[in-house]
């Protein structure tokens, strides 16, 4: 069967060598439709994954159909239905698993991150991994619940009251995520980009004001829209030093910051401002399934402009010279999806 690997840094490659996969008892297998590029595919392509090894089939924003089922899996799993996945792994024993937050496992293995992803013509998964009651949705929308998803539980994570103004960095897909859900949580949103047209697309996800960091005066404007308090809470969605140390110098006293943004170098803070302002640092990682849920019950509401958000949708056969564009000019994309026939 046809797929599409990252060979190494800077190379990838179609191939029509992959096995196809047979489901066993308790799994299901999926004919892959769409598969979103993702932060951390374009990490992998750019050789700043440490995760990784090559070569890798990457690849877990997924939309698909049921092709075939196993001997265990519930009569509920239908043949033709239109399906996403839970693309990562719980060990059951860590920490994080054993309080329930399996989102953050300690061994998780995430598809197309530590093991081989979806960007193939078919691929089994467990039937408990399947996100359905999707069908009304077109396999373009499906392969974004993933990413929103990611942006849904760091606005959770951010426990916004109604009213709070919340700053958000970066309007890729997971910010943008975190925006859309923030807005429906009832919090007044600040996005933050360097891009004008992405800051559009947070005004059609719900960002009542938006900042060009690089044009505007970012904390200034910031103090006039929350009357010289700061922001109750900041979601860090980029991964940068300078955004990482601008959420604590922008937030409020008693404010919360939440990073769901890596940062590829170290970062130095001036580490006062945690104990005056007595703010609650937290990490976001990856989703739940009801974040998933979250995701698609906002979609059906037609609160997510699936549109706007999808930069291009490219064949297979061009998911190679579609990676290296994004990879020169990483600003000008918010999502490229591969199609498969």
């Amino acid at each position: 069967m046809k797929g599409f690997q990252i060979t190494e840094i800077g190379k990838s490659r179609m191939t029509d060598t992959l096995v196809k996969p047979v489901p066993s008892g308790g799994e299901v297998l999926v004919h892959i439709k769409r598969v979103g590029f993702c932060g951390s595919d374009l990490n992998t392509y750019r050789g700043r994954n440490p995760l990784v090894r090559f070569p890798l089939i990457p690849g877990h924003e997924i939309a698909g159909v049921i092709e075939e089922t196993g001997s265990d899996v519930p009569d509920s799993f239908t043949v033709g239905d239109k399906v996403s996945v839970l693309p990562y792994t719980t060990c059951g024993v860590c920490a994080s698993c054993l309080s329930g937050r399996v989102n953050a496992c300690k061994n998780n293995q995430t598809l197309g991150v530590q093991r081989d992803g979806a960007m193939a013509e078919y691929i089994t998964v467990p039937f408990e991994k399947l996100i359905t009651g999707v069908n009304e949705l077109s396999f373009e929308a499906i392969a974004l619940v993933e990413p929103l998803a990611v942006g849904f539980h760091a606005a959770r994570r951010i426990y916004p009251a109604q009213g709070d103004h919340i700053l958000v960095f970066g309007c890729g897909l997971v910010g943008l995520g975190a925006i859309t859900n923030l807005a429906i949580l009832g919090a007044r949103v600040i996005a933050v980009d360097i891009d004008d047209e992405k800051l559009r697309t947070a005004r059609d996800c719900g960002a009542q004001y938006t900042i060009n960091s690089v044009t505007g005066d970012l904390a200034g404007e910031v103090a006039v829209i929350t009357g010289g308090h700061g922001p109750t809470g900041v979601i860090e969605a980029i991964g940068l030093p300078q955004t990482y140390t601008a959420a604590v110098d922008l937030v409020s006293y008693a404010g919360r910051v939440v990073y769901v943004g890596y940062a590829s170098q170290a970062v130095e803070f001036v580490t006062k401002q945690f104990v005056l302002k007595e703010i609650e640092i937290r990490g976001s990682r990856n989703a739940l399934k009801e974040d998933f849920s979250d995701v698609l019950a906002a979609m059906k509401q037609d609160r997510v402009p699936v549109e706007t958000l999808v930069s291009k949708v490219v064949p297979l056969e061009e998911a190679s010279s579609a990676l290296h564009s994004w990879s020169e000019d990483p600003k000008a994309i918010t999502k490229i999806l591969v199609s498969f026939p």
